[in-house]
């Protein structure tokens, strides 16, 4: 860089910055050591609403020869602070510029912040808001990306993402899920939106556990107040993994690859139709295990229940169920949810429990009150009641329970059948 920069910049580097930019055509250019510096947009998509949503900022940078450079070689260039500290403002308001005579006047664009930037605090930041100013963009407009790290002042932290809240723009905590990721970040920080690192992605790709694993942290994320976004979506088995994640946004190359053909994006649709078709038809194939179980055990479970309301013991009653390789236990609870006698476990469980969790096998008094199902067969007797698949706190194996009230000499008891909801562990056959 020709021109000598100073140590500290303070708020009016607008005057320094604007030299460094070039109208070229209908978009925005920047010189950064002899480099060209554009903008490339990669549209974020609803899945919901089967549209763009927002844009993500990506800086792209060439030589003299209009070759390109990897963006790891751009930020490696900067030699003192001053300069890491122009860059990262060079890169927004060069795309900040460019979004403003953007044909698309709605959507959001996600800009990152250089983490030297965020561990600077807020008031070495305070250009930003002069460059909304100068620039026209409404600050709800734009989404601040985070990038999540170690931080010896995590005070500074929450001010830097305080002052862009209060700017008016959302905040996201970028590739969570990764590194020094965590929820107390979430508590601490309240983001508007929380993008997940491609990494949990990848991982549910090949194991289903990974899978579940990526369920439940969107639903955390959502009870937590955020807004969800997976990026480095790259297949079509990958968009169904998001789609039954749960995740609000997707962001990949399987939608679109980033471009610096700005005027080209908002026209170039994606089939978020077609898409959500596969996933309909898949899911009629592929039911919830819930729904598969308790279409063919609904009849044995509802004879046992009737058996036991006419005083059959609860071995004769349930010896059907026991006998299916499915079904790993049956058991009887009262109207307070507590366990009467111990648990009856089929032949095929009691071969194949695994040791190191017998600690949890005796269940007798056990209080199973805090089990929704259980509250709703003890309030509403002679209705079937079906859960999700779950984790089985008796020997840790996801199951189904299905759970019935019924009346027994005047008193409600409530029978219980777990039943084995991985199909990979045994298959329900018929006869």
């Amino acid at each position: 860089m020709s021109r000598t920069l100073p140590e500290e910049m303070t708020a009016p580097e607008l005057d320094l910055l604007s030299p460094m930019l070039t109208r070229d055509g209908d978009s925005w250019t920047a010189d950064f050591h002899g480099l060209t510096l554009r903008t490339a947009l990669q549209p974020i998509f609803s899945i919901s609403h089967k549209r763009i949503v927002g844009y993500e900022a990506l800086i792209r940078a060439f030589d003299n020869d209009n070759a390109a450079v990897l963006p790891l070689h751009l930020f490696e260039l900067p030699t003192t602070e001053a300069e890491n500290l122009l860059l990262d403002r060079l890169c927004r308001y060069l795309h900040i510029r460019n979004y403003s005579g953007f044909k698309d006047q709605l959507n959001w664009l996600f800009l990152n912040v250089s983490p030297r930037v965020v561990s600077a605090g807020s008031r070495a930041d305070s250009f930003f808001g002069e460059l909304l100013k100068k620039t026209g963009l409404p600050p709800h407009r734009i989404v601040m990306e985070i990038v999540e790290q170690p931080t010896d002042d995590a005070e500074r932290l929450r001010e830097t993402v305080a002052y862009y809240q209060d700017l008016g723009c959302l905040t996201a905590i970028d590739d969570f899920g990764a590194g020094h990721s965590n929820f107390e970040r979430i508590w601490n920080l309240s983001p508007d939106i929380v993008k997940l690192d491609r990494k949990l992605l990848t991982r549910a790709t090949d194991d289903r556990k990974a899978r579940q694993i990526l369920n439940g942290i969107v639903s955390l994320l959502h009870q937590s107040g955020c807004l969800v976004l997976l990026e480095g979506v790259e297949t079509h088995d990958q968009a169904m993994i998001a789609i039954d994640a749960g995740v609000d946004f997707v962001q990949g190359f399987y939608f679109r690859k980033p471009s610096t053909s700005l005027a080209d994006i908002p026209t170039e649709m994606t089939d978020l139709d077609g898409l959500l078709k596969d996933y309909k038809s898949k899911n009629r194939v592929t039911q919830d295990p819930s729904q598969q179980l308790t279409a063919f055990f609904e009849g044995f479970f509802r004879n046992a229940v009737d058996r036991l309301s006419q005083g059959m013991m609860m071995r004769e009653a349930c010896s059907t169920l026991l006998n299916h390789p499915a079904v790993s236990r049956c058991y009887l609870v009262d109207e307070t949810g507590v366990q009467i006698d111990d648990t009856l476990v089929s032949d095929a469980m009691a071969s194949s429990l695994d040791p190191r969790f017998r600690p949890l096998e005796s269940t007798t008094s056990a209080d199973w009150y805090r089990q929704q199902y259980l509250r709703q067969a003890i309030a509403q007797p002679g209705y079937l009641q079906v859960t999700a698949p779950y984790l089985c706190i008796t020997g840790a194996y996801m199951c189904v329970t299905l759970s019935l009230g019924y009346f027994h000499n005047g008193q409600l008891r409530v029978l219980c059948c777990d039943i084995l909801a991985n199909p990979t562990e045994t298959a329900v056959r018929k006869g």
